[in-house]
């Protein structure tokens, strides 16, 4: 077709992006949406003097007193605890567990300032699932999370002490300037909140991401040998076995009936043609060797060429990304292509690759019926979710009646030098 690179519009689950570009500019528009959003939040809603608002923050404020004398107690026994007989062997893991409940109690003053300050933070990742005691404990100790909410603990009792006060006076001596003094002090005690308990940014969401990319990894990984070990033992290995049976008896005929031992071991011959080309297949879907001989552009086309409609490949890249990177591009197109032979009732198609600054994208497109979706049986959810392992990215633009248009993302790793 040799239509080109569509900018694209929208993201997969109503994630809005950029109308002009490519996908290099999200993070931007994001960024931008981010501070809007949190420049409006800063701004205090218009609410009534004695609304509800301004008794949740009042309710707040008077528990104030219960909770933080809690927290204090719960921190300064189980770190005192835990550091005191931390010479003996149940030391350290008394102040594991110590900080294993802090990290429940977080999770209850995220809630209660949740429910009556407003204040909506999400829940940190839980700690990695460790592998041994060891491991555990050394990552109990140096949990981030669950040290701050220690902190918070301390500091708080002086303070629950002050607000508990000021609003108990206020309700009975102060009551004219009761919600400006229930304001501020709750305004005091949500910064507290999101400074405190509130996750570690974006190394939190990145090691939650790192879990799960992790666990994508392996599946593909275990899923991808089953597929290997299947091909040869019902391919390949099963017509190798036939061949040594077939030339077994031709042996045996050898001197008694030539003929029929040539007929057999013409017919041994024919498949061990079979049994190459089938090992040929099979190492094409591990890793093609026109891809390392030749590069993207090339293999690209060697796919292409096997698909049921013709297809226009444009690959637009000034050197070559690293071999991992290019495997990857690879098999997404050639997924992709898979998935318009059987799927797309298209008379034609293209591919496009190009490079934008640190990212590989890669477009394919077809004129098909559309209609296609991430859960529709053809592979996208699962091609998503590998894509993301990589830090990749792939976008779905298939209205009814088409064309389709599959954008994929992936980082740019340069080749090592040679």
């Amino acid at each position: 077709m040799g239509l080109s690179p569509l900018p694209l519009t929208h993201l997969p689950h109503g994630i809005a992006r950029p109308r002009t570009g490519t996908l290099g500019t999200m993070s931007a528009d994001l960024d931008h949406v981010e501070s809007t959003d949190s420049a409006d939040a800063s701004r205090p809603p218009v609410r009534l003097a004695y609304g509800k608002e301004t008794w949740k923050e009042v309710a707040h404020l008077l528990a104030n007193l219960f909770t933080a004398l809690a927290g204090f107690v719960y921190a300064v026994v189980s770190v005192l605890l835990g550091v005191a007989l931390s010479v003996t062997v149940i030391g350290l893991p008394l102040l594991a567990l110590g900080l294993g409940g802090a990290r429940l109690i977080g999770r209850s003053e995220r809630a209660r300032a949740r429910g009556l300050l407003g204040v909506r933070i999400p829940e940190p990742s839980p700690l990695p699932r460790a592998g041994g005691f060891f491991p555990w404990l050394w990552g109990s100790l140096k949990d981030p999370v669950a040290w701050r909410t220690q902190l918070y603990g301390l500091i708080r009792l002086p303070w629950g002490i002050v607000t508990f006060t000021v609003t108990l006076v206020s309700l009975f001596v102060l009551w004219p300037v009761l919600p400006f003094l229930a304001r501020g002090l709750s305004n005091a005690d949500r910064g507290m909140v999101r400074g405190l308990l509130s996750p570690s940014d974006e190394l939190e969401r990145r090691i939650a991401e790192l879990e799960s990319d992790r666990g994508v990894v392996v599946d593909t990984a275990a899923a991808d040998l089953r597929r290997i070990e299947r091909d040869l033992h019902d391919g390949a290995q099963a017509r190798l076995v036939a061949l040594a049976m077939g030339l077994g008896l031709a042996k045996e005929k050898l001197l008694d009936d030539p003929e029929a031992a040539a007929a057999m071991v013409d017919e041994a011959h024919g498949e061990v043609k079979l049994a190459l080309q089938e090992l040929r297949d099979l190492a094409r879907g591990i890793h093609p060797a026109v891809l390392t001989d030749r590069g993207l552009s090339a293999a690209l086309s060697s796919v292409s060429a096997r698909c049921t409609v013709p297809v226009k490949v444009s690959v637009d890249l000034s050197e070559r990304p690293a071999e991992a990177i290019e495997g990857i591009a690879y098999f997404t197109v050639s997924e992709l292509l898979q998935n318009v032979s059987k799927h797309a009732r298209a008379r034609s198609a293209s591919v496009d690759v190009w490079r934008a600054d640190d990212r590989l994208l890669l477009q394919v497109r077809d004129d098909g019926a559309g209609g296609a979706r991430f859960d529709g049986g053809t592979g996208l959810a699962g091609l998503a979710e590998r894509l993301g392992a990589v830090d990749g990215l792939l976008v779905l633009d298939s209205p009814a009646g088409g064309p389709t248009t599959v954008t994929a993302e992936l980082p740019w790793r340069s080749r090592p030098k040679a």
